[in-house]
């Protein structure tokens, strides 16, 4: 079945079904006004620009001494500056869907359908109409369907080295429809065999080896470049029996001509017997491979044509036309869907590997000596190369470019070049990708282009026609010749006069010999000056057009170009303050905005205190701030009055806490009494005094302890409030402190008794402790009755001479 459904899009459309949607709404800004710089002289140059352009249709648009071309702006600029919606030309991209048949649902065993019935892509056919740099996306689906047909043919290298191979490969038929069959049920198998080129270099030295090119006894036959020998079929035994009866060749040197076989397999479809199915190319070789250039060795120079050359089954032409390069057989590969599988012994395995990475959608299997393994080589690489998925698209047209992102199982997402592949699809997994397609500018001419978008490998195509969106539709509305345009000179379009070949001016009322007329210039000069344009601008048909910026948001306009709107006054470096528009070096402000720079505020919110009057009725509001008229108050809304009366008992817990560590705030300090700046100062001189410029408050407030601290408070010209506080507490001794300090000195005299009776009374058994050691010492020592040896008596006897006894 298929649908068919039409729909304009605008920035909100979305296709549910189809998942097709438009990208307007994500458009990145890009530097600058590209619309202004582009320098438009109509809307469809405009339009052409860029998905933010709009061009301005109204008639009463443009200022004095504003171009043509500054109807082309943003369209928030085009609002701004009075162009109302209505007026604005805006269009854009739209899709249409003209064939979307769902993905087929099949499972292996139910009703056999036609391969054509078969749908694996959707959708299969849409239009875009394109708008310079607005993206245009949808959706593709693809579903891997079971029991999908398969056509397998193989081209099998048939030189002497592969005599045991052909042995094998006799039987392969039957073996590998019975392998196939778990696969699908539609299998068809042909067979193909290649030499080498049949030119002298190629194949012997003598032309006698052309019968039987084989040494000795060995009978072969002839040498061939391409033989067809099978066409594809579903009959296993006739492959048996056809490739049976097949015969070894040879050649002389080692690569064979491999490359000019694949090229008629792909290209002979009717001959090969392909059907739009999976198309698989299984080549068989021991060897290397020619490729173009080598057949200059044959004395071949013409380049491979890429076209069939098959009578009777044989290439003839391969003695006339060259080798194929790997681009040409990638092409012819890709644009007939044919996935190729290289079966090729371990001795050639690097060459084919680097060879598959120029090839998408092919695979290398290791060959064994006799090919005893083929049957498992070709379903381990079919399995590969049918579990990847990669899109690719045709040629585009100039300034058209294509972006993918990828869907793919178990939440697989993929982005660039990684956005055309999904990889490990099983059988009857579905996975999706967003195509966003984008034109940057009208191809020439603005005809229609065709692109297509397939999976590689798969004969399934997406059909996709682009329309180009060139022109605004107030263009097909335009009168030609007409009377606005001064006497026919133009045709009447989207708001303006499009001039005819050597006409110019506003209305085309001058001729381009009439530019640099010195009566037109006077018509340029104000006040019958000097300057032209007032230095800015061009004098154009008696016109002055001005001149533009290297900022295209800046303009000059008026009659002389002597107006402008970059030059008004500033306001924290806004123009106008960021609040109103600057018209000939005057800023317009906007509502509740005044001055010149627009930068007063006539919103009195601002100035609204907590008992909801303006200014705490103490003061009046200008440009959104209280100018207060009591010296008492401050603040930004008059509320503050740092010495009126209860101002020290308010903050006298938060100086405290902060200030000493103590009070009732102290565990909640942070978080109550953190909105003031505290200032510590050493004794009571150093606190500030009353005559500075703000008013501020003395206070003396005491703690629990009774001791008394002292601080001020004032609110600076910042508004900020500040406190000086004493940095040390003043605790007087008092009578109620008499007490206390007799308690403490009663205290002291008890421990002062109590020390002295401990020593007394260790003083005293320690003197005990003295004399029992000298009593004991004393019953211990041993007396001695003999004379002191230096003992002199302190007698002196004096003998008298004269004394006789008598």
């Amino acid at each position: 079945m298929s649908s068919i459904c039409t729909t304009n899009v605008n920035k909100n459309t979305v296709f549910t079904s189809l998942g097709v949607y438009n990208e307007f709404a994500s458009l990145q800004p890009s530097e600058g006004n590209e619309c202004i710089k582009a320098n438009a002289k109509s809307c469809g140059e405009c339009i052409q620009v860029g998905a933010k352009c709009g061009w301005c249709t109204d008639p009463e648009f443009l200022k004095q001494g504003e171009a043509t071309s500054t109807r082309c702006d943003e369209l928030e600029s085009l609002r701004k500056r009075g162009c109302s919606g209505a007026k604005v030309e805006n269009p854009r991209g739209s899709q249409q869907a003209l064939q979307n048949k769902t993905v087929t649902n099949r499972n292996k065993g139910a009703k056999k359908l036609r391969p054509e019935d078969i749908t694996q892509i959707q959708p299969q056919k849409l239009t875009l109409s394109l708008r310079s740099g607005e993206p245009q996306s949808f959706n593709l689906k693809f579903k891997r369907a079971e029991d999908y047909p398969i056509d397998l043919y193989y081209l099998m290298d048939l030189s002497y080295s592969m005599k045991d191979d052909l042995e094998n490969v006799k039987n392969l038929g039957t073996q590998l429809m019975l392998e196939m069959s778990k696969i699908t049920s539609d299998f068809r198998i042909g067979f193909g065999s290649f030499v080498e080129k049949t030119v002298m270099p190629y194949i012997s030295t003598t032309p006698a080896k052309l019968l039987n090119p084989c040494t000795g006894d060995q009978n072969c036959t002839s040498p061939f470049s391409y033989k067809n020998v099978l066409k594809l079929t579903s009959n296993g035994q006739e492959f048996n029996t056809l490739v049976g009866r097949q015969q070894i060749s040879g050649n002389l040197d080692s690569p064979e001509g491999g490359f000019d076989a694949i090229m008629q397999v792909a290209v002979c479809g009717e001959h090969i017997g392909w059907r739009n199915v999976t198309r698989l190319l299984v080549f068989s070789t021991d060897a290397g491979f020619h490729f173009a250039g080598d057949g200059k060795l044959g004395g071949i120079v013409l380049p491979n044509d890429g076209k069939c050359h098959l009578e009777n089954n044989m290439y003839t032409m391969s003695h006339y036309y060259d080798y194929p390069s790997i681009a040409h057989l990638v092409q012819k590969l890709s644009d007939n869907n044919i996935q190729t599988i290289f079966a090729i012994t371990e001795e050639f395995q690097p060459v084919y590997k680097e060879l598959k990475n120029l090839i998408p959608k092919s695979a290398v299997g290791t060959l064994s000596a006799n090919s005893s393994n083929v049957i498992n080589l070709i379903i381990d690489a079919y399995n590969s190369l049918s579990s990847e998925v990669i899109l690719e698209n045709s040629k585009l047209a100039e300034g058209v470019t294509i972006a993918y992102q990828s869907r793919c199982k178990n939440g697989v997402t993929g982005e660039g070049e990684m956005g055309r592949k999904c990889s490990n699809i099983s059988i009857g997994d579905e996975v999706s990708f967003t195509i966003s397609i984008t034109a940057k500018q009208c191809p020439k001419m603005g005809k229609p282009e065709t692109i297509k978008i397939k999976p590689l490998g798969f004969t399934e195509e997406v059909e996709i026609a682009l329309n180009f969106i060139c022109e605004c539709d107030c263009h097909k509305k335009g009168t030609e010749n007409s009377e606005i345009c001064h006497k026919g000179n133009g045709t009447y379009e989207c708001g303006a006069c499009r001039c005819n070949e050597g006409r110019i001016g506003r209305h085309c009322e001058c001729s381009t010999n009439e530019v640099t007329s010195e009566d037109l210039d006077k018509n340029c000069r104000k006040d019958n000056g000097t300057d032209i344009c007032s230095n800015n601008g061009d004098c154009v048909c008696g016109t002055c057009e001005c001149k533009k910026r290297e900022n295209p948001e800046e303009r000059y306009s008026g009659k002389f170009c002597d107006c402008d709107n970059f030059n008004c006054d500033r306001s924290n470096n806004k123009l106008c303050g960021g609040h109103g528009r600057c018209e000939c070096r005057v800023c317009i402000c906007d509502a509740n905005w005044t001055g010149s720079a627009c930068d007063c505020s006539l919103d009195t919110t601002t100035c609204l205190a907590s008992n909801k009057q303006i200014c705490n009725g103490r003061g009046t509001c200008e440009c959104g701030t209280c100018k207060c008229t009591d010296p008492k108050f401050q603040g930004p809304t008059c509320e503050i009055c740092p010495t009126c009366p209860g101002v020290c008992a308010e903050h006298k817990e938060c100086v405290q806490c902060r200030a000493f560590g103590t009070g009732e705030k102290k565990e909640t300090c942070e978080r109550d009494c953190s909105y003031f700046n505290l200032i510590k100062v050493k004794d009571r001189d150093k606190l500030p005094q009353p005559g500075q410029a703000f008013p501020l408050m003395h206070c003396k407030e005491r703690d629990a302890n009774d001791c008394w601290f002292y601080y001020t408070y004032a609110v600076n010209n910042n508004t900020e409030k500040e406190v000086h506080v004493v940095e040390t507490l003043d605790c007087p001794a008092g009578p109620d402190i008499i007490p206390i300090v007799a308690g403490v000195v009663a205290g002291i005299v008890l421990i002062g008794l109590a020390l002295l009776l401990i020593w007394k009374l260790l003083m005293i058994i320690h003197d005990r402790r003295e004399f029992a050691k000298f009593e004991k010492e004393k019953m211990n020592a041993k007396w001695d009755t003999g004379e002191n040896p230096i003992y002199k008596s302190a007698v002196t006897t004096v003998v008298n001479p004269k004394y006789e006894g008598k």
